[in-house]
């Protein structure tokens, strides 16, 4: 497939080719027929993009305290690293689309190939999209005509909020595409409507739908003409759809309005607001969210779990399909909407005319016969590469932000040959296939497993898919490298001993999890001061782990097993690190809450004992300041103590030969990890982390987070 992204960090927009995205459950797979540039959002989008770094900051004052806090808890370098690789991943641009169905994931009753559907999808020839976010497309709308559809939810949401009545007057400030389409459903449902723009091309076209129109260049002030068009008494309501940072619209809103009047912001402003603006008329405001209820809820989004009908009437499918409903009984003409066509291979033209045409609206990208294209899904990225058996030749399952920012740089690093990039929907592995010099990127995780020339997998996944490829890696007599945790519950802990045992003693596989923090120069260094302590040690480890919304996917049980087993199990391997002995006890203790839906495992202490008498302490905690140290660890023994923070500072206590060990750049060990593992496959060592370790550690926190989803 081809698709369009845009590089935040040096607004460069392309078009690139990646494998075809695999379906999954609860998604349709659409060949495209045309999308629509949204020409406000996708306009700021580039525009943000080409910006410098400065007028980056400036358009995102709370990003930039975010980086603040960072430098403060992780280093200057290390944040700079961190920002630079989240402004280099590109973003999917488009988000109006029309194709036809060409295949529908498990759980999909209400679509069949065939259908013509709408949908959110980005701007490519084949996409992947949610059930809950497509509609099919009444026989009689043509495809240009549907793709308006997205674009006139968000102003249909924002017009269900203000819940006009017949007979109402309604002011529309702004009249890009979405003003224009508020216009006409509010004309549709019997309001008088008054538009507000500086363009007399676009207040044309709202005259021709029925509005009666205020340009302020011409010497016009919207408020005395709102109030004449409410015949002196005030205007109903507001729907604000323009995009500016100034916060003239919503006080000219609230200037024009009547007692009790309704202000819609669906567009983007300044919300500098006067409090005695609103204060005297008891003014309504509200902040309309795209398309409606279910917008930004994963369950509902990803998940195909629908809101009941009795008790939301309006969903985003649900404005999806009345929008549909008004193009078929002709109360919405988009026809005049549209201002340019491209082929969607010239897709970049088309950008240049969004960049250079202030004056363009609806620009439609039609896509030519794509739906009976082959279905290609690997592509060669580097067909020159050379491979030797004897070395460790890597497939890497997933490259979502972890993979791609420090899991495959570290593999590259420690010269692994990389062969093989799989992700579920393309467009990643290609981009980061081609960051990395991968020899091909692929959406066949099944085949990249099964390759014969491929001797190591790593799989840096969803937590809840790490076993099944971990037991089908082991199967096909692979090396395995899995980002923690091992397994989140224990059926898929036995599969993977499982796998693991059914290998001959004289072909075992090297398994490993990434538990990095092992390598950390800091660490190793604590480990040789420790060895030489024959006592028991006595541990305290803190982690101010941060909350994490509930709806998080790491908190899901299913999906993420919770952070205990996500994120903690690092804790327990390096404490079992340290210690160098067997846990022989394990208690657990959470905050408790009156809340039954709240998270409370990831505020947690946990209490292990070993075989030699050392004991120590994991604060797991979520309801912290991001201001105090991240990861804070302390050790103590014979009279002496040791304090890592942050993997930046070490500092010693009573040690004769040993003061401090600070760096420039924290590092939590992930290059060294890699390097490890990859050197026990390349000169035939032992396996850095022996594998009894490694299933004593996933066994121990999986007990732990079940003592602590136990208590009351």
């Amino acid at each position: 497939m081809k698709q369009i992204l845009q590089n935040m960090g040096n607004g460069e927009t392309s078009l690139i080719t990646a494998p075809n995205p695999r379906n999954k459950a609860g998604h349709l797979i659409i060949a495209s027929t045309v999308s629509l540039i949204s020409v406000g959002t996708e306009r700021m989008l580039v525009d943000f993009g080409k910006a410098s770094l400065i007028d980056k900051a400036r358009k995102q004052p709370e990003k930039v305290k975010m980086v603040l806090d960072k430098i403060q808890t992780d280093g200057l370098l290390t944040t700079i690293d961190a920002v630079r690789s989240k402004l280099a991943q590109p973003l999917p641009l488009g988000y109006c689309h029309v194709g036809k169905v060409t295949d529908t994931g498990e759980g999909v009753s209400d679509f069949s190939p065939g259908d013509r559907v709408v949908s959110n999808g980005p701007h490519a020839d084949r996409v992947r999209v949610a059930k809950n976010l497509c509609a099919k497309i009444p026989d009689n709308v043509d495809d240009e005509s549907a793709v308006f559809t997205v674009l006139a939810s968000i102003g249909l949401q924002g017009i269900r909020l203000a819940n006009p009545t017949l007979g109402e007057s309604v002011v529309v400030i702004g009249a890009g595409l979405i003003g224009l389409l508020t216009i006409q459903l509010l004309i549709a449902n019997g309001c008088r409507v008054l538009a507000v723009d500086f363009d007399d091309n676009k207040l044309a076209l709202a005259q021709q739908f029925g509005a009666e129109i205020c340009n302020p260049t011409s010497g016009e002030d919207p408020v005395t003409r709102g109030l004449s068009f409410s015949r002196g008494k005030g205007v109903d309501a507001v729907i604000i759809t323009a995009s500016t940072t100034s916060s003239d619209p919503v006080s000219q809103a609230a200037n024009m309005s009547r007692q009790r009047g309704r202000i819609i912001l669906v567009g983007v402003t300044g919300l500098e607001l006067n409090r005695s603006e609103f204060y005297q008329k008891e003014l309504s405001f509200q902040v309309s969210c795209s398309y409606g209820p279910g917008r930004y809820d994963e369950s509902y989004e990803e998940q195909g779990v629908d809101y009941p009908l009795g008790f939301v009437r309006w969903t985003e499918q649900r404005n999806f399909i009345a929008i549909l409903d008004m193009m078929s009984l002709r109360k919405i003409d988009v026809k005049p909407l549209i201002s340019h066509r491209y082929l969607f291979n010239d897709a970049l033209s088309a950008y240049q005319t969004l960049t250079d045409n202030k004056q363009a609206l609806g620009i439609l990208l039609q896509y030519q016969n794509n739906e009976n294209e082959s279905q290609l899904d690997s592509i060669e990225l580097n067909p020159k590469l050379i491979f030797d058996k004897k070395d460790a030749i890597v497939g890497f399952i997933g490259a979502g932000n972890y993979a791609s920012r420090i899991l495959i740089p570290a593999f590259k690093a420690a010269n692994a040959k990389l062969h093989t990039l799989s992700t579920s929907g393309g467009v990643n592995s290609v981009i980061h296939g081609k960051n990395n010099s991968f020899h091909q990127a692929t959406t066949n995780t099944d085949a990249m497993i099964e390759n014969n020339e491929i001797n190591t997998i790593a799989i840096v996944t969803q937590h809840h898919s790490h076993a099944k490829f971990v037991s089908k890696a082991l199967k096909q007599g692979k090396n395995v490298f899995v980002e923690k945790p091992l397994a989140i519950n224990q059926q898929q802990l036995d599969l993977v001993k499982a796998s693991y045992e059914e290998q001959t003693a004289a072909q075992k596989s090297h398994l490993m999890v990434g538990f990095n923090r092992r390598f950390a120069p800091q660490v190793v260094k604590m480990k040789a001061l420790l060895n030489n302590i024959s006592q028991p040690k006595s541990f305290i480890m803190t982690m101010n782990a941060g909350m994490i919304p509930a709806d998080h996917w790491t908190q899901d049980i299913e999906r993420g097993g919770g952070r205990i087993i996500g994120e903690a199990c690092h804790f327990i391997d390096l404490m079992r690190f340290l210690v160098g002995e067997k846990i022989t006890s394990v208690q657990a203790r959470r905050i408790s809450s009156t809340d039954s839906g709240a998270i409370v495992e990831d505020k947690a202490a946990i209490i292990l004992g070993f075989a030699d008498g050392s004991f120590g302490t994991i604060h797991y905690l979520a309801n912290g300041s991001a201001s105090f140290p991240k990861e804070r660890i302390e050790v103590f023994a014979e009279g002496k103590v040791l304090q890592l923070d942050n993997f930046r500072r070490l500092t010693g206590f009573g040690f004769k030969n040993f003061k401090k060990m600070n760096l420039w750049q924290q590092d939590k060990g992930q290059k060294a990890c890699a390097a490890a593992f990859l050197s026990a496959i390349q000169n035939g060592e032992q396996t850095p982390i022996p594998v009894e370790e490694l299933f004593e550690v996933a066994q121990v926190t999986l007990d732990i987070a079940q003592q602590l989803r136990t208590q009351d």
